[in-house]
């Protein structure tokens, strides 16, 4: 793609993941001031949706991430082939933004979801755990490219969907729509194993179990009326 922003400036392409980033840090503040307080209104829920709604809507937004880069790449193909066009990098934007959102409703949902529904000691643990699930993710993505080009090469000497080393060769559309496929998978298995989740409320339930050994409910308190030392 044509990475010129000026004639004498290039926009390195790796900084084009800066953009779901940087949406992130306009748009999470947004979203909690007004965005929160107008469906909290609607729905009575202290979030303003329920956590698990708000990372079941991040997932589904992913899709259309992959929906809109296989398009894309479908498009970019088709000028290169046919017209001889090399297409601006800003086409690869929208991809970006979409998948931006899906970060917000899914990654702070996430964090969010970790500190207020695990139990006490629980939430940086968790966390953790969801960070290094992102890097086993890019682990696996590299068998799973090596696992499509096994597949869709048939035997052939003209290598898989991504054998060649050539964008306009390969078929990148192609794996971008697999990607899409699992997406959508990946949002119908979390449909099916949130349902399963029963709510509860760390903060509550330590209140309450502080106030069944507590005959005041009221912890430290009711040792400073009692003059306990």
């Amino acid at each position: 793609m044509d990475t010129h922003l000026t004639k004498s400036f290039h926009i390195p392409p790796a900084s084009l993941q800066s953009i779901p980033y940087i949406l992130l840090i306009i748009v999470v503040p947004l979203y909690d001031t007004f965005f929160v307080p107008f469906a909290r209104r609607i729905t009575g829920h202290e979030s303003g949706i329920s956590l698990l709604r708000r990372i079941g809507f991040g997932l589904f937004l992913a899709t259309f991430s992959m929906v809109s880069a296989a398009l894309l790449e479908k498009k970019r193909r088709d000028e290169a082939l046919n017209h001889n066009k090399t297409l601006s990098i800003f086409w690869i934007t929208p991809q970006f933004l979409i998948f931006g959102l899906s970060e917000m409703f899914t990654a702070v949902g996430l964090i969010e979801f970790f500190y207020k529904q695990s139990m006490k000691g629980m939430q940086a643990f968790l966390t953790a755990i969801t960070y290094c699930s992102y890097s086993f993710g890019f682990y696996l993505s590299s068998i799973l490219v090596s696992l499509v080009n096994k597949i869709t090469s048939n035997g052939s000497s003209n290598g898989g969907w991504l054998h060649h080393n050539n964008l306009n060769q390969d078929r990148l559309d192609l794996f971008y729509w697999l990607m899409a496929v699992l997406s959508f998978l990946n949002f119908l298995s979390y449909l099916f194993w949130s349902n399963w989740y029963s709510h509860g409320s760390t903060k509550s339930q330590a209140e309450s179990n502080t106030k069944e050994n507590n005959p005041c409910g009221q912890g430290s308190k009711y040792f400073e009326d009692h003059n306990v030392p």
